[in-house]
């Protein structure tokens, strides 16, 4: 690897969804005029490249909202899938093997897919951090002159993301958890060019490597989720060791419960929003919760969303203890989304990227699985003890309040910050900028 002692890089997403943008977003400050580059949507992009981009993304969004489609959607929904379904782990074998996917790729970049903006990244000697795998490819078939880097966003993934190659290639890839760099063992990539980093989760609200903010937060959540004082009766060593005086084992809560429910980027879990919210109506009304409902950057979902408040009599309390939280721009949604976790309690999403945010201490209420590496987040997410399986939205109001009674998920939210990786940031400049092959603390479990 090229090391460098300016810590500057490239920082490449794609606009699909929420998750590669939101992976990028806390390494911006490193990008040149901490700016992101778009690589389906980029000034200059060729209109041929621009058609490949755009069919991927029409795909992707057709895809994920087809089990919303009534009889056949599931049927669809699961020849889809298994296209870029994720072969079992055992037993352990070579799966190095491309799959038609990768051959049709490398294909197009033959073609010249990609080459332009390989010449782009080229007017700069600094390396590449991208958080989707096809900037990479593109960066080594055309001539990327610096060192390049994957950011995996799931925790496991499918032998899409390793180039043709893998033996003889130079992208080294930053994975967040030990599966995901065992995976990439099994499709034939150097064990030097896998480093684990844990994923990147934004310094607003960590405060730096003490840790300070999420601290704090987490010491308000727990207090919040333990009405009964269940959980801090029986793990008050564990919390006074780790928190030590953020938290008062006797203390009440200093705000009413706050939920916040999040769909993804192709919109397609908004019918558990409108069930949440006919659950919680009384209670809303009350003032005995709060609740966001993240619609992201999609206007489609905010208005759903407000339809849905104004039919069911919530318009009183509409943006008092009841919020939509909508930004045009995706890089204001993630800060505006990042300030209203600092207030959340408990995050209700679908396993995505987002299940790495247990490491904040959030407990996460896991929606049903869209695609074959939800179903492995959703895996990791158990084995860390930070997520569980939603149960019937429509009575919310009731298993809700009953597992917060229980202190569930008071021990939700403190395994997820004890066996969750909050450093993915530090770590990865550590790979990309000394050239540190395991920057990872050990002890986590997974």
């Amino acid at each position: 690897m090229k090391k460098t002692t300016k810590q500057q890089a490239w920082i490449v997403a794609v606009d699909m969804g929420y998750g590669h943008l939101r992976a990028a977003n806390p390494l911006i400050h490193l990008a040149p005029e901490k700016k992101i580059i778009i690589a389906n949507n980029y000034e200059g992009i060729p209109k041929a490249d621009r058609f490949l981009w755009e069919s991927s993304r029409k795909f992707y969004e057709f895809f994920s909202r087809l089990n919303n489609i009534p009889l056949v959607g599931g049927y669809l929904f699961g020849i889809m899938d298994s296209l870029q379904k994720i072969k079992e782990f055992y037993p352990k074998r070579d799966l190095s093997k491309p799959n038609g996917q990768i051959n049709q790729f490398y294909t197009l970049m033959k073609l010249g897919w990609g080459k332009d903006l390989i010449e782009l990244l080229n007017t700069k000697d600094i390396p590449l951090i991208t958080t989707f795998f096809l900037p990479a490819f593109f960066a080594e078939e055309h001539g990327f002159k610096n060192n390049i880097y994957v950011v995996i966003c799931d925790a496991d993934i499918s032998r899409t993301w390793v180039a043709k190659e893998p033996r003889k290639s130079r992208i080294h890839y930053l994975a967040p958890c030990r599966r995901v760099a065992a995976r990439l063992k099994l499709y034939g990539v150097p064990k030097n060019n896998i480093h684990v980093t844990g994923f990147p989760l934004p310094d607003e609200n960590l405060g730096g490597a003490q840790l300070r903010i999420l601290k704090d937060d987490l010491a308000e959540r727990i207090v919040n989720l333990d009405p009964e004082h269940r959980y801090r009766v029986k793990y008050s060593s564990t919390i006074k060791q780790f928190l030590k005086r953020r938290i008062n084992i006797n203390a009440k809560h200093k705000h009413p419960l706050t939920l916040t429910f999040a769909v993804g980027g192709a919109g397609a879990q908004r019918l558990i929003g409108k069930q949440i919210l006919f659950s919680l109506r009384n209670k809303l009304l009350k003032k005995d919760i709060n609740l966001n409902l993240v619609a992201g950057s999609r206007n489609d979902v905010y208005k759903y969303f407000y339809r849905v408040i104004c039919g069911n009599g919530l318009k009183k309390v509409f943006r008092k203890n009841l919020n939509i939280i909508f930004e045009v721009n995706k890089v204001e949604y993630f800060k505006t989304f990042n300030k209203i976790l600092r207030q959340t309690d408990i995050l209700w999403t679908k396993p995505s990227e987002l299940s790495f945010y247990t490491a904040l201490g959030l407990p996460i209420i896991m929606a049903p699985t869209i695609g074959s590496q939800e179903e492995f987040n959703k895996q990791w997410l158990y084995g860390v003890g930070g997520g569980l399986m939603q149960d019937d939205p429509r009575y919310t109001h009731e298993w809700l309040f009953d597992w917060v009674e229980s202190g569930w998920l008071a021990e939700a939210a403190m395994s997820g910050f004890l066996d969750g990786r909050q450093f993915g940031v530090s770590n990865i400049k550590k790979v990309v900028f000394e050239g540190i092959v395991s920057p990872a603390q050990e002890y986590q479990l997974l």
